[in-house]
């Protein structure tokens, strides 16, 4: 079933290539690097164990950030990370610089992966959350190199899909040496597809363990200075928007301002959409409704101003900071949510739609402890707007409620440093 699936890859790789040149007309970072994915880079030379950490994107890059700093105080570890997306490869750059070796990951084809291998001979290989690929895990099993998948999650969605293709899924799980699964649900989810439950540990979601420098609560206490004129308006934030809910968030905007509630009517948008191929689209669509708009790029908020389009990358912590009510997007439309624990750490009073497959838990976690509004339109996401900005009382008792939720589950990062060190110690 493998050498099928390595087949397939082969054929489809022409279409790969022009998807990524079809992308590279949005994001021009798409058309760099190629080499990369193929295996073909500098060859790693050092006299450390190497750790391999895969982060797809942006957002399991931020998830992993504690757990980097950690391994990094390990001065007999070389980290090397990888990504699959330019934003993500952005984002390691500019926090880490020159403190890890980073390159595109490999495609999951046997000639990249062995070039890859060859180039950094890593001892282990950590794996965020759900990227899962058949031939990288066997060719780790191959060079009896232990692969560890760090913050699992696996949505019902998601093992639905899995199913589907249970010949590869099976012998793919089994090339796993631990699973360190955010909660028993997922982990049952794992083990119905084919991993050993002996390789199963639950180890809580290690976002939970995220800090809040005295620095960016200085920076964001700055920012909300600005953005709220001095305490004399509320911050709403919208985040992590996708295609098709700009729209409803501006409709539900303008329902906020034409509030007969003061608070309301002098509230301030931050919109931060996820994709920055995305970043002048919205833009174009915010000033369309007649808004008065600044791009964060440009730091020339002004009080007379509607929306701050968060157009850079990195500052989505900042902005929650900044902010009096979160709502957080992926939700209003089939994408499954988002992060919610960023802006609970802030004690931020929380809002989203209602399509969460992949923030299941989480979710539920906040809805139970009372600090998560679901709605599922403009109406219902203006009327949780105004319900929150006119009640003072109500909009601290929620966020303090988000707050105590993002306190109460840390712990999860010490338990996968654990799992983590005995596979150094065994190396």
């Amino acid at each position: 079933m493998r050498v099928l699936y390595t087949s397939i890859f082969y054929l489809l790789l022409p279409f790969i290539l022009l998807r990524l040149l079809w992308r590279s007309i949005a994001a021009p970072a798409y058309a760099k690097r190629w080499a990369e994915r193929f295996g073909f880079f500098s060859a790693l030379t050092t006299h450390k164990k190497v750790v391999w950490l895969h982060t797809v994107s942006v957002g399991e890059f931020l998830a992993a950030l504690p757990l980097i700093r950690r391994l990094q105080a390990d001065e007999s570890v070389q980290l090397v990370i990888t990504t699959t997306t330019p934003t993500g490869s952005e984002r390691v750059r500019a926090t880490l610089g020159d403190s890890v070796v980073h390159v595109y990951a490999p495609y999951d084809l046997p000639d990249a992966l062995a070039r890859f291998f060859k180039r950094v001979k890593p001892s282990l290989y950590l794996v965020m959350e759900t990227e899962l690929w058949p031939n990288t895990l066997a060719a780790c099993a191959k060079r009896n190199i232990p692969a560890v998948l760090v913050n699992g999650r696996l949505s019902e969605k998601s093992a639905r899909g899995y199913t589907r293709f249970g010949a590869l899924t099976k012998p793919m799980l089994q090339h796993l040496s631990c699973a360190a699964i955010q909660n028993s649900v997922d982990a049952a989810r794992f083990v119905a597809l084919g991993l050993s439950g002996d390789k199963v540990i639950v180890t809580g979601n290690i976002k939970f363990d995220l800090s809040l420098s005295d620095d960016l609560r200085a920076q964001a206490a700055t920012l909300k200075s600005q953005l709220s004129n001095d305490g004399k308006h509320l911050v709403l934030i919208a985040a992590s928007t996708h295609q098709g809910e700009d729209e409803i968030i501006l409709d539900a905007f303008a329902q906020v301002r034409a509030s007969s509630f003061a608070w309301a009517r002098g509230a301030v948008l931050v919109l931060v959409p996820r994709h920055p191929e995305r970043f002048e689209r919205v833009g174009q669509l915010c000033a369309s409704r007649g808004y008065s708009v600044v791009r964060r790029s440009e730091h020339s908020w002004n009080g007379a101003s509607d929306i701050l389009l968060c157009n850079t990358m990195g500052e989505l912590m900042l902005m929650f900071g900044a902010s009096d009510i979160a709502f957080v997007g992926g939700s209003l439309v089939p994408n499954g949510g988002h992060n919610f624990i960023e802006p609970a750490a802030w004690g931020l009073p929380l809002i989203s739609g209602e399509h969460l497959f992949n923030f299941a838990e989480v979710a539920r976690l906040l809805t139970d402890a009372g600090a998560l509004i679901k709605v599922n339109s403009a109406q219902t996401l203006a009327e949780a707007f105004v319900r929150l900005l006119e009640n003072d009382s109500l909009r601290v008792e929620v966020g303090n409620a988000a707050l105590r939720v993002a306190l109460e589950n840390r712990g999860a990062l010490d338990k996968t440093l654990l799992v983590i060190a005995d596979y150094l110690r065994k190396s």
